[in-house]
């Protein structure tokens, strides 16, 4: 893994870099991601990094495009340790940020671009940014100037990387007062980031229902996706469309982090249409592109699908849930992919956990999510913590250089999760066969996935107590043939309230990103609970049987 030459996967002659031999920098040797940005303009200098519309970026124009960034996050007053957050779809511009804040010594605090105001606000107060790079209007909403009353003191500063915003400043005005720092500071800056700092803490809710912001750092994402892109085969010269989202680990250290690391053009994807992805895998000539299986699914589904030339595709990743043995046929049948890999991840275990091999045989791979990445151990426990036998279910425990450093500012909720022998208690249960291959059978925990998006219930009914006329409500997930999961609530009301399904959903979507408003909508009299006044979901997954709600 520490080749410094690695095999193009292009399937085309590789461009190659000006740089001497004497020049080559291990990548083993690297433990941040500001120094896989510096290595890779000296390793892969004149090769394509970034590809967007009009833009065409070699690496050393990208490490060079990263320090005028730092320069602006230096004379902005960021200092190491402190937090800047990315709210915005990607972009070059957001990758370019966010090499500028991590390499000035900031943690990258991205934000879903589906959360509405309050849930954004939450975050920004909860980790205490000082900084907010956003965006103007985007699928119709201002993100920039939505926040409103939500902005958190705490918040200095909005930077908006595309469009016009009442509150936020200019993305090139920000850059144009970078020249009040110097090129050498921002370099000595940039030099001084060490393995053990926080490169970023992703906010994941949890069963209490407020996100938790989960703490990685740069020796942790660097190692992990060192690891994660040998085994996936992710080459110099590969053109890896990236559809998945950057607040997520799949579209960040997956994605764009990774494509540095082994010299692969990034070509950022903001929105995912079937028809437009399809576009731009045959005119770009595409041989990554990762995602859920629900966007495979679509791009099956398409009934023109054989009139684009998608035939350079070469590796789909995909993960997130359980998928048919058939769709990893069709994916490398009709969608003509070479490799089809899949795997099991969680935020709290820097995004990778485990993944099957390119060489493994279809039912593995769509069955199972594989072996752990190299140095990760995985045990599968029972209700005392002694490990299960072969086969049996159990909780899944992780422990290894992936797991977390902890919630930010959150020590008990850490204890909860990661016990004194350095284990992370997942909350999902499966099973572990002889060959070492992970299957995800069930969740301790409520969360369910819909289309690649965790949902958690506790959270959606928090923020649907806020809906007037509901007493009491519980969500649960249920199969859904595209998405995978979707959520169904089973809602009590208020005396006369007169709550309907469809305005229930309307007030969910003011309310909560899309993805988490529930799908289908119950008024019942009352909700089944244990001796303990517990709801017992269990009984609402049968009403949902009953009901037709799967």
């Amino acid at each position: 893994m520490s080749e410094c030459r690695p095999e193009s996967g292009s399937g085309r002659s590789p461009q190659r870099s000006s740089r001497r031999e004497s020049e080559c920098i291990p990548l083993a040797t690297v433990a941040t991601i500001p120094g896989l940005v510096a290595r890779a303009a000296v390793e892969y200098a004149d090769l394509s990094a970034l590809e967007e519309g009009e833009l065409r970026s070699s690496f050393a124009q990208l490490a060079a495009a990263g320090i005028e960034s730092t320069r602006a996050f230096l004379a902005a007053g960021v200092r190491p340790g402190e937090r800047v957050a990315i709210w915005a779809p990607n972009s070059s511009d957001w990758i370019v940020a966010a090499i500028g804040l991590q390499s000035a010594g900031a943690a990258l605090v991205p934000i879903n671009t589906r959360f509405k105001a309050a849930e954004a606000g939450y975050v920004l107060a909860k980790s205490g940014a000082k900084v907010l790079v956003t965006t103007g209007e985007f699928l119709g909403v201002n993100y920039a100037d939505s926040l409103g009353s939500e902005r958190p003191v705490s918040l200095e500063r909005i930077v908006t990387l595309r469009g016009s915003s009442k509150t936020g400043e200019p993305w090139p005005d920000f850059l144009a007062a970078g020249a009040n720092a110097s090129e050498d500071e921002a370099r000595m800056r940039s030099q001084a980031v060490r393995g053990e700092d926080v490169a970023d803490i992703m906010f994941t809710s949890g069963t209490t229902g407020k996100p938790k912001g989960v703490i990685a750092t740069h020796f942790q994402n660097v190692r992990v996706f060192e690891a994660w892109s040998d085994v996936v085969g992710l080459r110099e010269g590969d053109r890896y469309l990236i559809a998945n989202p950057f607040f997520h680990a799949f579209g960040y250290k997956s994605g764009w982090m990774a494509s540095i690391m082994r010299g692969a053009t990034m070509l950022p994807h903001a929105v995912f249409e079937a028809a437009a992805v399809l576009d731009r895998i045959a005119r770009e000539k595409i041989t990554v592109f990762p995602g859920p299986p629900a966007i495979f699914q679509s791009l099956l589904a398409l009934p023109d699908l054989s009139k684009y030339d998608i035939s350079s595709l070469r590796l789909a990743v995909t993960g997130a849930a359980v998928i048919p043995v058939e769709l990893v046929h069709r994916m490398r049948d009709v969608l003509g992919f070479e490799t089809v890999v899949t795997g099991y991840g969680l935020t709290e275990c820097s995004g990778a956990v485990s993944m099957c091999r390119h060489d493994d045989d279809p039912v593995t791979i769509a069955t199972t999510s594989g072996r752990p990445l190299p140095g990760v151990e995985i045990r599968c426990v029972d209700a005392s913590g002694r490990s299960v036998r072969t086969g049996d279910a159990g909780e899944i425990l992780v422990r290894g250089y992936n797991v977390m450093r902890g919630y930010f500012e959150d020590e008990a909720a850490t204890k909860e999760t990661i016990d004194s022998e350095g284990w992370l208690h997942t909350g999902d249960v499966g099973t572990l066969d002889a060959a070492g291959n992970l299957r995800i059978t069930d969740r301790i925990k409520d969360m369910y996935i819909m289309g690649g998006f965790n949902c958690y219930p506790a959270e959606i009914e928090n923020l649907m107590f806020t809906i007037p006329g509901i007493a009491q409500v519980a969500v649960i997930g249920v199969p859904d043939e595209r998405m995978g999961e979707v959520g169904m609530a089973f809602v009590v009301e208020k005396k006369d309230a007169g709550l309907t399904e469809s305005g229930v959903i309307a007030a969910c979507r003011e309310r909560m990103a899309n993805y988490k408003v529930p799908r289908f909508v119950r008024v019942v009299p009352g909700l089944p609970m244990n001796a303990t006044g517990k709801v017992t979901k269990f009984a609402l997954r049968e009403q949902a049987k009953r009901v037709g709600g799967d």
